[in-house]
């Protein structure tokens, strides 16, 4: 079921309170202030894509699946206050990735495996195809319980550095765990090497519902700052 009015209400707030941070950001450095005259600024793009990737593997339980929706959910309504157009593309994923509606993203089961790989590479090839970085603000975020095999994990890590961060204005990976587990999983390892590198790339874990906003806010503020 949706969640109470007044939760949406509060998440609205907080998106809001985010939104007034943000256009307080000068877009111009000092450098181009004192330059401006000379200086070309191209109009601002006014619609986002946001890529939705959830690994729905058999241990991605129905748990960790309603947090991952609140986490999409809090980016959609940030996006659609900083762009006029958002669109919303849903990539699941087992041992293999497909594109498909919100409904089936959140609610129809699949069994498998786990090919983290899969689910960028699908990403990539839409992106390639319908969404050029020209003309869209490219955001992604992920989520997954970390679990991976092989592999999947340091390939993944490499796809998602040399392909895909260079073209997402912001890429949030959100890893879900049993429980209170503080152990690292293979991908988190494998992510984490991109952190240093990547303005536009942010990792946290999440492990139950009323963490999403903090960690949503976490995860943002390198946007907004």
């Amino acid at each position: 079921g949706g969640a109470p009015a007044a939760e949406l209400n509060r998440l609205e707030a907080e998106v809001a309170e985010l939104e007034a941070r943000l256009k307080r950001v000068p877009f111009l450095d000092d450098l181009d202030l004192r330059y401006r005259h000379r200086v070309y600024v191209p109009q601002p793009i006014a619609r986002a894509v946001m890529f939705c990737l959830m690994d729905v593997s058999a241990s991605m339980d129905e748990r960790k699946k309603d947090i991952a929706k609140r986490f999409f959910t809090l980016l959609y309504l940030f996006l659609s206050r900083k762009y006029e157009q958002v669109d919303v593309v849903f990539v699941r994923h087992t041992d293999n990735a497909e594109e498909v509606d919100e409904d089936t993203f959140f609610h129809d089961p699949k069994s498998g495996g786990t090919v983290v790989l899969s689910a960028l590479e699908l990403m990539h090839e839409i992106q390639a195809e319908r969404f050029p970085m020209t003309q869209w603000n490219i955001y992604a975020a992920q989520a997954s319980d970390g679990d991976a095999f092989g592999s999947d994990a340091g390939k993944s890590s490499r796809f998602l550095g040399e392909k895909i961060l260079p073209v997402c204005r912001y890429f949030a990976y959100v890893e879900i765990p049993d429980g209170q587990d503080a152990r690292q999983s293979s991908l988190w390892v494998e992510y984490d090497t991109l952190t240093a590198a990547s303005r536009g790339f942010a990792m946290r874990r999440v492990c139950e519902r009323d963490e999403i906003y903090p960690v949503f806010h976490e995860l943002f503020k390198k946007e907004t700052a």
